[in-house]
């Protein structure tokens, strides 16, 4: 009978396991720590885009040296935070590279290279420093000066543009309420928005047939998810805001800097009567928002969805025939991506509302999976709110519907 050696057979039996083993482990790792509570929670229930979209492929963050890398579809970033606001930044993506050198302090110098052209920021230091811009057919130059109110020029196709920022403590021309938040009027930048105008409606608008003119944007900033002990570890407060911002290295004076104050104020602001409201800092945070108030974990969620990889113009859109199927009705919970240093979403519990799911074609023949809610009681909301300037109606007379964009989610009851 043939001997055999014990040792030798471990030996070539070792890499075999290993192999399995290192498979194993791939598989497990393969769903991020968010998607497995989403299963988990909501087991029969699909993940939308506007979601599974804001889920990083890689992320690892040194809480004691501030330096954050992630390594996801777009490419690579590193921030190297170093604990101070003036930190170096880069990234490595589909649309070039971009650095940051902050030099420890804010308003440091960037520089961006991509498929626009070149991007020089010349910060000296200070917020408002010099900005230089040459891409495809046009040359921006904004000369900060160091101080709050800056001033930019455009040289384009169109000619030439000239904007004068205002000081502190007037409006930021580029930061505004968004139509979501039923208790503030409308601005005069929102009445003139084609962006946010048409997606609202009435509901006798709302049928087979019906035609609507619109654009669906789809953000291509949109910050990702941080895990939920990350996020919880983070203060979430305006006055926190100067260590939030140093955190994130996040200029001070920024467009950036003061749409992420205008996002800790929506969250802080009172609810409207009878609404219930949260805003969400984690996949997490929102799946236990929805669940506790829609009292079930059989939840549909649901996004508009807009089937074209490229940018689609504004066109006229029409409902096509069996295209409306209805969601739950009475209650709904809606959460609207905000703009922040990492995914944030305003969630708040929608009653005496319906919810809808349109199919719409448009004239170029791209087919959107819309999401529409119709309010049937708008008593609360504020009487100058941007739905009643254009809808000529008054709060609480008819219900006010209106479409999600593509960042946005609806959770419902599973019919």
């Amino acid at each position: 009978m043939e001997r055999i050696n014990l040792n030798s057979a471990m030996d070539s039996c070792l890499p075999l396991l290993f192999s399995l083993l290192i498979g194993v482990v791939a598989s497990n790792a393969a769903l991020l720590p968010a998607q497995v509570y989403w299963h988990t929670v909501l087991p029969n229930t699909h993940m939308p885009t506007a979601i599974s979209d804001l889920l990083s492929s890689d992320t690892v963050m040194d809480s004691k040296t501030g330096t954050y890398v992630y390594v996801g579809k777009g490419g690579v970033d590193v921030n190297a935070g170093t604990g101070k606001p003036g930190s170096t930044t880069v990234g490595v993506g589909k649309g070039g590279v971009h650095v940051v050198a902050g030099q420890g302090t804010p308003g440091g110098t960037t520089v961006g290279v991509g498929h626009g052209g070149v991007h020089i920021v010349a910060g000296k230091g200070t917020p408002g420093g010099t900005t230089v811009g040459v891409g495809h057919g046009r040359v921006d130059v904004g000369a900060g000066n160091g101080k709050p109110g800056s001033t930019t020029v455009h040289v384009g196709p169109g000619g030439v543009s000239v904007n004068v920022k205002p000081k502190y403590g007037k409006p930021h021309p580029r930061v505004t309420v968004g139509p979501f938040s039923y208790n503030y009027a409308a601005t005069e930048e929102q009445l003139h928005d084609n962006r946010q105008i048409n997606f609202f409606f009435l509901e006798q608008d709302l049928h087979p047939g019906s035609k609507m003119n619109m654009q669906f944007e789809k953000r291509n900033d949109a910050a990702k998810f941080l895990p939920r002990s990350e996020a919880e570890s983070i203060p979430f407060s305006s006055k926190k805001l100067p260590e939030i911002v140093s955190r994130f290295s996040v200029q001070p004076g920024s467009d950036k800097e003061e749409a992420m104050k205008e996002t800790l104020r929506e969250c802080e602001d009172p609810v409207l009567k009878g609404e219930k409201k949260m805003c969400a800092t984690s996949l997490e945070s929102m799946v236990d928002f929805s669940v506790a108030n829609l009292g079930t974990k059989n939840v549909e969620a649901v996004s508009t969805t807009v089937h074209s990889k490229d940018e689609t113009p504004r066109q006229e859109y029409t409902i096509v025939a069996s295209g409306m199927k209805n969601l739950a009705q009475d209650e709904l919970v809606a959460c609207h991506q905000q703009t922040y240093a990492y995914a944030v979403f305003y969630c708040h519990l929608a009653k005496s509302t319906k919810g809808y799911t349109v199919k719409m074609a448009g004239k170029d023949g791209t087919v959107v999976d819309a999401v529409a809610v119709c309010h049937a009681d708008t008593s609360a909301w504020n009487p100058k709110h941007i739905a009643f300037k254009l809808l000529n109606v008054k709060p609480g007379t008819v219900p006010v519907c209106h479409l999600l964009p593509q960042d946005h989610v609806v959770f419902s009851r599973n019919n």
